[in-house]
């Protein structure tokens, strides 16, 4: 949301630091601190090696796991913690950690899933944009460090708000379901 639907100065307590009030070469950037997410940083939601949820997926009903499409190496699956509507992960079916343990047949598919995944979902969701990135071990933030998969993130121009940062809470237009069907029905066959 933009500035404009709350009141001029309804942000004005938020907690800012200039850079040029940093002992290094001061930037454009204002800095926004989100001291709540420590506790995911420190302590993370890291499963029982033995409970991958993403090697249970594909053992359930598409609807169930949220899958989208299944490939032969690898499946698009919906988060379940989305960062945006249409926020889909691919993933091998094979239980590795990292990148580089991926077989060539394993990157080939990854990548061609990730193609097919941009198409729709700018398709139903007419998104501007993408972030597409993979976070490889605890250190860097994977959510699920044992099982590797890559983050497709739809965007939109003006998507940023407040609500996470402030309130707490993500605000997501579409029911998981729905957008996993909506997603399914267009993928091509």
């Amino acid at each position: 949301m933009s500035g404009e639907a709350y009141g001029p100065h309804e942000f004005d307590d938020v907690p800012t630091d200039e850079s040029s009030e940093f002992a290094a070469v001061p930037d454009a950037f204002q800095r926004l601190w989100t001291p709540h997410r420590l506790v995911y940083i420190q302590h993370g939601q890291q499963p029982d090696e033995h409970a991958c949820p993403f090697c249970h997926a594909p053992e359930l009903s598409d609807e169930q796991s949220l899958i989208v499409a299944r490939g032969t190496h690898a499946y698009v699956i919906l988060n379940l913690y989305p960062y945006n509507s249409g926020h889909l992960l691919v993933c091998p079916y094979r239980h590795i950690a990292t990148y580089d343990q991926a077989t060539p047949e394993e990157v080939a598919e990854i990548g061609e899933l990730t193609q097919i995944a941009m198409r729709v979902v700018k398709e139903v969701s007419h998104c501007d944009g993408f972030n597409i990135g993979m976070n490889q071990g605890r250190i860097a933030g994977a959510g699920i460090a044992e099982h590797l998969h890559q983050h497709i993130v739809p965007r939109w121009a003006l998507d940023s708000n407040f609500f996470p940062i402030i309130a707490g809470t993500k605000a997501l237009p579409r029911l998981l379901g729905e957008v996993r069907q909506e997603i399914a029905d267009a993928w091509p066959r």
